[in-house]
């Protein structure tokens, strides 16, 4: 697409029309696979909840120590797919196959120390999550032997996500959608089974929901093996190739992943701490009804997957093949339609308070109560959280980590923690209040971010550094 520069700055704020349906036609099936992936989430919840609080809440307590996990794996692959999208846009296979490497190698590597925590050192880390609440210790017994029985879903779990986020930064985004239809239906099936104990088969409860999210996973990797061996995309590569690394293109990637990884665990780390300390704000109604809550809002945080993967896709292209000035432009027009999605966003998790009582009709009136006011301030959050979703998009896919790594281990460590602490142990407002009002630093991120992106760090083409290597090219 030729860009020119128009005087006009309204035409340099939004972009053509033609834009924002390409960008829509990569984010829509990349926003489809994730809300199916999160109504996967939903169904647990919904039938977990149908246990009752204690159950439910022992089951989200684990999720909550899962994420952490999760989010470094995303992590991992986020790193790698920075230059993915550039390689892809220099139309550079050899380049695409050692990134897909790096992914698979360091998500095995963190999914079998996982594996090993949750099997034999679960309780610690769920205790963090409930100090202080009144019915912890029935809560952690149930968070134990859900997460050990999850435990046997972490390796095929990384190598999908591996595989699927590649085929979206290449630009396949309808293949992983397919394939998360077919994991959910076997989710959403075997969790009927096993939790309730239909078909024949023992009632397992919050057991049997970790046994189907096991099934699920198995298939889903193995879809996507079977995919990639018949379609062979550009960062295929045999499985007896694995050790063939360039290792300058690792240590690059490690470098730059290193300030992500700084920027996103800094991030969840004060996620997981803001949730150990207002779970303390009661009991099993309070942890029940905040992680239904959240199990809703993830329907309508899809959309921060597709503005990542649209800038990463679109604006990695642009700067792999080198076209700097078009980059300028596109930044802008990203940031523009991010805001207006997520006023959509928003419109759209509104409206999802009205699902509450069908589907958690089994939670306690407290519980509920907790779950509608946590959805309401999330979804009015969603235009600010999709604006900074982007500003971050846009300095990684520029290969500018130390944006993030800044601007999120800054506002953590002196706004957010202390400032949940504060909030928790000087004044005695609720959960969902404690959770609005330290969201308010996103305001103060927003503003670093901009004045940041100014300087144009990020504007760097990633993928000239090694497009001429003559050895890597020969490396496939």
């Amino acid at each position: 697409m030729e860009i020119i520069r128009d005087k006009n700055p309204l035409t340099n704020l939004l972009g053509p029309l033609s834009f924002y349906k390409k960008a829509l036609a990569i984010a829509l099936p990349v926003m489809g696979q994730l809300l199916i992936q999160n109504m996967v989430s939903l169904i647990d919840n919904f039938m977990v909840a149908g246990l009752g609080d204690i159950k439910m809440s022992g089951v989200n307590i684990a999720g909550q120590i899962n994420f952490v996990f999760l989010v470094l794996i995303n992590t991992i692959c986020l790193s790698g797919g920075i230059f993915m999208s550039q390689y892809n846009g220099a139309k550079n296979p050899a380049g695409m196959q050692q990134v897909f490497r790096f992914k698979l190698f360091f998500a095995t590597i963190a999914s079998l120390i996982y594996t090993t925590i949750s099997i034999f050192f679960p309780r610690p880390f769920l205790a963090l999550m409930v100090h202080g609440n009144i019915a912890s210790e029935p809560i952690i017994e149930e968070g134990v032997r859900y997460m050990r029985i999850l435990a046997f879903s972490w390796i095929p779990t990384v190598i999908a996500t591996s595989i699927g986020s590649s085929l979206r930064e290449i630009g396949k985004v309808k293949p992983p959608l397919i394939i998360s239809v077919t994991a959910t239906a076997v989710n959403t099936f075997f969790n009927w089974i096993f939790i309730y104990g239909n078909l024949g088969a023992p009632r397992l409860e919050t057991v049997g929901a970790a046994i189907a999210t096991i099934i699920a996973r198995v298939v889903e990797v193995t879809i996507f093996i079977i995919y990639i061996c018949k379609t062979k995309p550009p960062f295929y590569f045999k499985i007896i190739d694995f050790f063939k690394v360039k290792i300058s293109l690792f240590f690059t990637i490690l470098k730059k992943s290193a300030l992500v990884l700084v920027s996103e665990m800094s991030w969840v780390l004060s996620e997981t701490v803001t949730t150990a300390l207002y779970n303390s704000r009661g009991g099993a109604e309070v942890v029940s009804g905040m992680a239904a809550g959240f199990a809703i809002a993830n329907l309508f945080f899809v959309c921060f997957s597709g503005i990542a993967t649209v800038t990463g896709v679109i604006m990695g292209g642009t700067l792999g093949a080198n076209r700097l000035d078009e980059a300028r432009i596109q930044k802008n027009w990203l940031l523009s339609g991010a805001l207006v999605f997520g006023v959509f966003a928003g419109l759209l998790g509104l409206l999802t308070t009205f699902i509450i009582p069908i589907i958690y009709g089994n939670l306690s009136s407290e519980a509920q109560i907790v779950t509608r006011g946590l959805v309401l301030v999330n979804a009015l959050y969603m235009p600010v959280w999709a604006f900074v979703n982007a500003q971050f998009a846009i300095s990684r896919t520029g290969g500018d980590a130390t944006m993030g790594a800044i601007v999120d281990l800054s506002t953590n460590t002196l706004l957010v923690i202390p400032g949940m602490f504060a909030l928790t142990y000087l004044t005695k407002i609720g959960p969902v209040a404690l959770y609005g009002i330290i969201k308010l630093v996103d305001f103060v991120k927003i503003t670093i971010c901009a004045i940041w992106l100014k300087k144009e760090r990020w504007l760097t083409n990633l993928a000239a550094a090694y497009y001429t290597d003559e050895t890597f090219e020969k490396m496939s």
